[in-house]
């Protein structure tokens, strides 16, 4: 039976500043959870409607479905629910190709991004830090486990860009096209804000400007979902 204690921590978990507080994350559903499990993140407790993982019995708590239900932060609830514990290590960039993303807001696109990445084998993520935090629950359940294999790395992006001896390839509305651009097996791909795109601040640091080009005959579509947009562009550098 949960306890008023738990139901408590876990709902506080929502937000941001209780999940840093007590360095933890809600993940939901079978198979994030048994990706996580296989991965270098730590179980914290695992509530769950039957014995379906392999794991320590002292952090494991059965539950009946109406009390998932006090928990679950999905419409529909999963058979199953853990925290997880947050990394506390220091990160640093490791990779010779990087995606980057300058204040991406959409817990659903930033969720899609770290498959993506996971997907094309990209395996650190580079965020500015006002792009939303990649455990928030939303996030978490949008990567379908992706988040145990790519590294996501906070901080200042322009600092971080900039120590690093990298082509930089910005995207942009007006950028060269894709097709035709000069790319690199070595680099940092920049995607911008679903709203405003890049800031002035990266676009300065861009000195790749590319973009995919509309073949639409009325060029009507203002532009295209960040993750739809980051498919497309991984794509093609990786095809190269």
């Amino acid at each position: 039976m949960l306890s008023k204690g738990q139901i408590k921590l876990i709902n506080s978990l929502s937000q941001k500043k209780y999940r840093q507080k007590n360095a933890l994350f809600v993940a939901e559903g079978i198979k994030v959870i048994k990706e996580l499990l296989n991965s270098n993140f730590e179980l914290e407790r695992l509530f769950s409607e039957a014995d379906l993982f392999f794991t320590e019995n002292n952090k494991m708590q059965l539950l009946e479905a109406n009390e998932l239900k006090k928990i679950t932060k999905l419409a529909t609830a999963q058979t199953a629910l853990a925290l997880f514990k947050i990394p506390q290590k220091k990160q640093t960039i490791t990779e010779d190709f990087i995606v980057a993303l300058d204040g991406v807001r959409d817990p659903g696109n930033l969720g899609t991004l770290i498959r993506l990445c996971d997907w094309f084998g990209v395996k650190q993520l580079l965020c500015s830090k006002d792009t939303v935090d990649c455990y928030n629950e939303k996030v978490v359940q949008a990567t379908m486990g992706s988040i145990a294999r790519v590294e996501v790395i906070y901080g200042d992006l322009a600092e971080e860009i900039s120590k690093l001896d990298l082509p930089v390839f910005g995207t942009f509305m007006n950028g060269e096209n894709i097709y035709e651009s000069s790319l690199s097996s070595k680099g940092i791909l920049v995607l911008g804000n679903e709203a405003n795109g890049i800031s002035d601040e990266i676009k300065q640091l861009s000195k790749h400007q590319i973009s995919i080009p509309q073949f639409g005959e009325t060029k009507n579509t203002e532009s295209l979902n960040v993750a739809t947009a980051t498919a497309i562009l991984l794509s093609e550098f990786k095809r190269r």
